[in-house]
């Protein structure tokens, strides 16, 4: 029996594709080889993701365009597929063939100028059938990966996904650090019911986070109150990473000083904090026991930007930075003398960002 292009495509290569927008782009191409006048496509799957609800790959001939649209929040009802076709396609004419591989999530959506024949209508019955299982797996492996990034961050659950399990030597980077500190957190627990504390911790990470990630910066770290972020140097040298680091901060303060005019109507006190910069090496890797590892970064550059960071609130400054950190930065930056740091050899001097 001769199979059709895109059913032996699904049978001998879809499984291995690790992306939806692939899946979809090589599945309608083979389609159209089928002789199926399909002008559009969509595959959808759900997302466990603290953000994204749903992942939608659209594909449109001739040219072939494939673009992704994500579904915020848990109201999935925005993010259906076929209603997200005929938007993206500009008319509400187009004939939306919609049928749930397996029966369940992932689903794929075609669009036609003219209605499918009985057995153009059957082909894509049987296409439904025979994708349910690469796209199952598809969305296993998604799910797998949205996961351990929300628990881990992009850079660990990459280590875990390619195998990295077990206590070897771990990763050395050089990248521009950023740790950053919650003031007065023991005090607001005092006060303060669990509930109410998770709210702040949220709202804070949101700011830093939000923004070290906007600025191509990655958190390895949330250690009680505190963040530890790094951004790298490698595709982007030095002075790139360190004006980064402060663009991230810029964001970080204008993120915290919106938050405390909210706390300050609310009858709420301010939020504190102290933010610590440096550039260095660090080793990123797997610690802990032979059963129970944690991803940990080690080595001087870690302890040094520590140790800035908790000078912040006896020189009254919301930000410290190296002098090694200084001279990167194409920011301009205040001298603050030369101070002794615990544990650190040796006075160091630091430089304050204009506040």
């Amino acid at each position: 029996m001769l199979l059709a292009n895109s059913l032996s495509f699904l049978l001998d290569d879809a499984a291995h594709i690790g992306d939806g927008g692939r899946l979809l782009l090589q599945l309608s191409t083979h389609l159209m080889e089928d002789g199926l006048p399909i002008i559009a496509g969509a595959l959808a799957q759900d997302a466990p993701d603290p953000i994204i609800s749903r992942r939608i790959w659209l594909w449109r001939a001739p040219g072939g365009e494939v673009v992704e649209a994500l579904g915020i929040g848990a109201d999935r009802q925005n993010a259906d597929p076929r209603l997200v076709l005929r938007e993206w396609l500009g008319t509400t004419r187009a004939i939306v063939f919609d049928e749930r591989a397996g029966g369940v999530a992932p689903t794929l959506v075609w669009a036609f100028d003219h209605t499918p024949d009985e057995a153009q209508s059957e082909l894509l019955r049987q296409i439904s059938r025979f994708a349910a299982a690469p796209m199952t797996a598809l969305a296993e492996r998604s799910a797998k990966r949205a996961l351990l990034e929300a628990y881990l961050g992009k850079r660990s659950a990459a280590h875990v996904l390619n195998g990295h399990s077990r206590r070897v030597k771990g990763e050395t980077i050089r990248a521009a650090l950023l740790c950053a500190d919650l003031r007065g957190f023991t005090d607001l627990s005092e006060v303060h019911d669990a509930d109410e504390i998770v709210l702040v911790l949220d709202a804070w990470f949101d700011c830093v986070a939000g923004a070290v990630h906007a600025f191509g910066g990655e958190v390895l770290k949330f250690i009680g109150d505190g963040v530890l972020a790094i951004f790298p140097i490698g595709e982007r040298d030095a002075n790139a990473a360190c004006d980064a680091a402060v663009r991230a901060v810029k964001a970080t303060r204008a993120g915290i000083d919106h938050l405390n005019q909210t706390r300050r109507r609310n009858g709420g006190p301010e939020l504190g904090y102290g933010i610590g910069l440096h550039v260095g090496e660090i080793l990123w890797g797997n610690i802990g026991t032979a059963g129970r590892l944690d991803f940990t970064a080690i080595g001087k550059a870690v302890n040094l930007v520590s140790r800035i960071e908790g000078l912040c609130k006896p020189l009254g400054r919301t930000v410290l930075a190296s002098t090694v950190f200084e001279a990167e930065t194409t920011e301009p930056m205040i001298a603050m003398g030369s101070h002794p740091l615990r544990g650190i050899a040796g006075a160091q001097t630091l430089f304050g960002l204009p506040e």
